[in-house]
């Protein structure tokens, strides 16, 4: 969370070296740089859990139930993004953030589950602690799961402290004067 703080300046709506000055871009920068990424990155680290707990599952630091909890992961994260991109995303583009002030409460309750789930992903892995003589696969996989916590927590933070900001809508939402002569 620390790393994204510090790419973040409220005062400028600057996050991931952009400022950002209205919804649609930010929201387009999301749903490439955040949801499309996710979708790969759990798909492949489902597939190296799977392999992990298969190949090591006597070894004393095998991260036993990691691949059952990254499914119910994916599952919620992938119900989450559908719902932003089929309901609340859309609202937001069309400049209703009024109506969007339901969704985006359900969302940064929704947020707030993701954090729990990371930080059991976290307990699952003893933080991340590899074991001496970790195989490729499964220093891959804590690499993956390094680089996934990281950005979930970027999104989670722009999502919460941009996006869905009261200031930043309504900056964006003001309206424009009208020039009829």
């Amino acid at each position: 969370m620390q790393q994204a703080h510090s790419q973040l300046d409220q005062s400028t709506w600057h996050a991931d070296g952009q400022n950002w000055s209205s919804v649609s871009p930010l929201i387009d920068h999301i749903l490439v740089r955040y949801h499309g990424v996710h979708r790969v990155q759990l798909t492949e680290l489902s597939r190296l859990a799977l392999l992990i707990e298969r190949v090591h599952a006597d070894h004393p630091h095998c991260p036993h139930g990691l691949a059952e909890h990254l499914e119910v992961l994916s599952q919620e994260l992938e119900s989450h993004m559908q719902k932003e991109e089929q309901i609340l995303f859309p609202l937001l583009k069309r400049g209703v953030g009024a109506q969007a002030m339901g969704p985006i409460a359900v969302m940064r309750r929704e947020h707030d589950d993701h954090s729990v789930a990371l930080s059991q992903l976290q307990q699952l892995t003893y933080d991340l602690t590899l074991p001496d003589g970790a195989c490729g696969s499964w220093q891959a996989l804590y690499k993956g799961l390094a680089t996934f916590i990281s950005d979930l927590n970027q999104h989670i933070y722009i999502e919460n402290h941009i996006l869905f900001e009261t200031t930043f809508l309504n900056a964006l939402y003001t309206p424009q004067e009208v020039n009829h002569g």
